[in-house]
């Protein structure tokens, strides 16, 4: 018996209409085109956030070097006032970590560049800190003075990064920020010669004077007030 062979049908395939705007096959065409503006999104963010980190890292106050180490003095005025320290130091200087300290000290302040990974000096800005240092410290005086700067310290917003109680033969340490870091306070005491160390460092600022060929950060020149018992009233 023959095979059945499907019957075939002849008649022409219908032509397709016309496509229109907006129609299905216009598709491809607008899905190409979000493509390229979601491709475009993170290009335009990466450049926003690379503008933002260039500027915020030479984003600095028009500031007085007078005036910043008037506030770094201030830090280390407070934390002296809270060891209890009775003692008046008097400006300079004579034998670094052996006698006692009160000085200004100014640094340069660096630019990252666009990737922050370049290192150089900002024109016209600088960096104030205070330093101060006590001898013949005793034990009973040092440690109950470090612990409560580090309660206080706490409580008032500083972040601790950094916090050490040596016992009788390692150095006791406390170091404190706030403000990401800009703004920095540390103290040591040295057991083995009842020595006592305390620093504070303000953000960096523009001084309003400084002018093109002007060597050295601004500040150097600084001289602080005699550093002693809180004044009462």
């Amino acid at each position: 018996m023959p095979e059945e062979t499907a019957p075939t049908d002849t008649t022409p395939a219908p032509t397709p209409a016309p496509t229109e705007a907006g129609s299905p096959s216009s598709v491809p065409g607008a899905v190409g085109c979000g493509c390229a503006a979601l491709l475009l999104v993170p290009v335009l963010a990466l450049v926003a956030l690379l503008a933002w980190f260039l500027s915020g890292s030479t984003d600095m106050p028009r500031v007085a070097p007078e005036e910043m180490a008037d506030r770094a003095f201030q830090r280390s005025q407070e934390a002296y006032d809270l060891v209890g320290f009775k003692r008046t130091v008097v400006p300079g200087v004579e034998d670094i970590g052996v006698s006692t300290e009160n000085t200004f000290g100014s640094d340069y302040c660096y630019d990252g560049g666009l990737l922050g990974l370049e290192d150089k000096t900002v024109d016209g800005a600088y960096q104030m800190s205070h330093r101060w240092a006590l001898d013949h410290v005793p034990a009973n005086q040092a440690v109950s003075g470090l612990r409560r700067l580090h309660r206080q310290l706490k409580d008032d917003g500083w972040e601790v990064t950094s916090y050490r109680e040596g016992g009788k033969s390692k150095s006791w340490d406390l170091y404190v920020r706030r403000d990401d870091g800009d703004e920095r306070m540390s103290f040591t005491w040295y057991p083995d010669r009842e020595y006592f160390t305390g620093g504070a460092s303000v953000p960096c600022a523009y001084d309003p004077g400084w002018k093109n060929g002007d060597a050295g950060p601004a500040g150097d020149d600084q001289r602080p007030p005699a550093l002693g018992p809180a004044r009462r009233s």
